[in-house]
């Protein structure tokens, strides 16, 4: 796959997340316009994190990793009818381990709530809240991976726009629901209306991508066969996988248990100040990522090593390019940007502030959080899900340290500063190990490329900063201050004859002919 196709994919990635993306920053200014920042909110939050555990580790997370270079050789050197057959086994044997997994998640509710906020339990009535929510929110599970699944196989058919999209029927869900049905449910119900309108968000999410599968030719079905090999292959690279994601999720809990410890509202502004960082990693830092496993597995399985480098800079430099003019953005009128999408209701000034600390300092590390993702799928494509692994948890020690030391003199912004130093040194091993592996890297290229998209994001941040300050009125100067410091970021980059800016703008010109 050349460098054309993988920026053609990345940016069938890119548009339907950014449509999906779209929806949660409506859902999330709903959510926060109904419950503030404080007690229902922080429930809410802690109750979503274990579904979102589980996501992680059978969906998008180590699943995907393990998968996709499994599905892409036998894409390439099995005929389509064992194809078929390691499809249903693996689909057949998630549904079974995730049908088991949501039934023992209802029954024990209150030993997982009371293990992920532990800090509730001075105050029963929170406790009892988030205990009842990840109740609610376990089946969520079912659904949920099995989209993710969906959303594997159709990524290594090379099919990246409804995948992308069908995220966004969650927050579609809740859209809905908080528009026609909250309003007439009981105040104290309207929390728990919202968990079960994401369940059934998350079964819209499966369905949306099945028709695509069918008309690519493929199609799912239940039909045991737990000795295929497929299943021992993807089980023996997803258990260092699942060893590393643990470490991820050892600092989600982390940050939960401490923030747990704050008082009233510090799990929202984690959860709110890390879905703004999120958006543009999500739109073109991880487009990237996803765009690029696929393409660097096949180009392993060919013995290709130089058409996989040429991938593995192409990726880090584009992912660079776009992250880095986005962290000056959010950290130069991150504070304009969360009042205007979230200060209503009971979303308060206060709120605003503690999210926008957080923001400033999740922001720092945006590039490394890219940057990180593809180096780690290059290791992936090789099936070696060992080596990603003790680099996660080298990172998640240094993390928690960081953030035990941080917690007091910085709040929640001390949570959103060791994510970014670690992910720093996360990103530092992975480049280190990988060299060591297949060679020079054109890191040297890759450094050029970012000390000028680096000079030139500082001229957006005083930009934008400038801009900003012309109107009072935050629908006439967020706006204005994001389209100026675009512009100044693109003259610029032009001005520095970026290779980037330049492949980027004749990819337009060929998609308006």
């Amino acid at each position: 796959m050349g460098n054309k196709t993988l920026a053609k994919n990345a940016v069938k990635t890119a548009f339907g997340t950014a449509l999906s993306r779209i929806l949660g920053y409506i859902r999330d200014m709903l959510v926060a316009n109904l419950f503030g920042i404080g007690m229902s909110a922080d429930a809410f939050y802690a109750a979503l994190k274990i579904p979102s555990l589980f996501r992680r580790l059978f969906g998008e997370g180590s699943f995907s990793a393990a998968f996709i270079p499994v599905l892409s050789e036998y894409l390439n050197t099995k005929e389509k009818t064992e194809t078929q057959k390691f499809l249903n086994a693996i689909f057949t044997v998630l549904l079974l381990i995730l049908a088991a997994i949501s039934i023992l998640g209802i029954c024990f509710a209150p030993a997982l709530a009371k293990l992920t906020a532990w800090g509730f339990a001075n105050n029963p009535e929170k406790m009892q809240l988030t205990i009842e929510l990840t109740r609610l929110l376990f089946p969520l599970i079912l659904f949920i991976c099995l989209a993710a699944f969906l959303l594997a196989v159709l990524n290594t058919l090379h099919s990246f726009f409804i995948p992308a999209l069908a995220p966004g029927a969650i927050s579609f869900s809740e859209v809905f629901y908080m528009l026609i049905f909250a309003p007439a449910i009981i105040q104290g119900n309207q929390l728990k209306g919202l968990a079960v309108s994401i369940v059934a968000g998350g079964a819209l999410y499966f369905f949306i991508q099945y028709p695509k599968l069918k008309s690519l030719g493929w199609h799912l079905k239940f039909k045991i066969d737990l000795k295929h090999p497929g299943i021992k292959k993807i089980a023996f690279l997803m258990i260092p996988s699942m060893i590393g994601l643990s470490a991820d999720q050892i600092n989600a809990f982390v940050d939960n248990v401490c923030a747990s410890f704050l008082g009233d509202g510090p799990a929202g502004v984690l959860y709110y100040s890390n879905r703004l960082m999120q958006m543009p990693l999500a739109v073109f830092g991880l487009a990237f990522a996803t765009a690029s496993l696929p393409a660097m597995s096949k180009a392993y399985i060919q013995k290709d090593i130089t058409a996989l480098k040429n991938s593995l800079n192409y990726s880090i430099r584009f992912t660079v390019f776009i992250l880095l003019p986005a962290a000056a953005g959010l950290m130069v009128i991150g504070l304009p940007i969360v009042k205007l999408l979230f200060e209503h209701g009971k979303f308060n000034y206060s709120g605003s502030l503690m999210t926008y600390n957080a923001l400033f300092y999740y922001s720092l590390g945006l590039p490394a959080y890219g940057a990180a993702k593809i180096f780690a799928n290059v290791f992936y494509s090789f099936q070696d899900t060992k080596m990603p692994v003790k680099i996660a948890i080298s990172a998640m020690i240094l993390h928690v340290i960081l953030c035990f030391l941080l917690m007091r003199p910085m709040g929640v912004g001390g949570f959103a500063l060791a994510t970014a130093a670690s992910s720093y040194f996360n990103l530092f091993l992975l480049a280190a190990y990988l060299r060591k592996r297949i060679g020079k890297l054109g890191l040297k290229k890759i450094l050029l490329s970012s000390s000028k998209s680096l000079f030139a994001s500082v001229i957006t941040g005083i930009t934008a900063w400038n801009v900003c300050r012309i109107s009072e009125n935050l629908f006439i100067s967020v706006p204005i201050s994001i389209i100026s410091g675009l512009a100044a970021f693109a003259a610029v980059s032009y001005i520095l004859k970026s290779e980037e800016l330049n492949s980027f703008m004749q990819f337009l010109s060929r998609k308006q002919k």
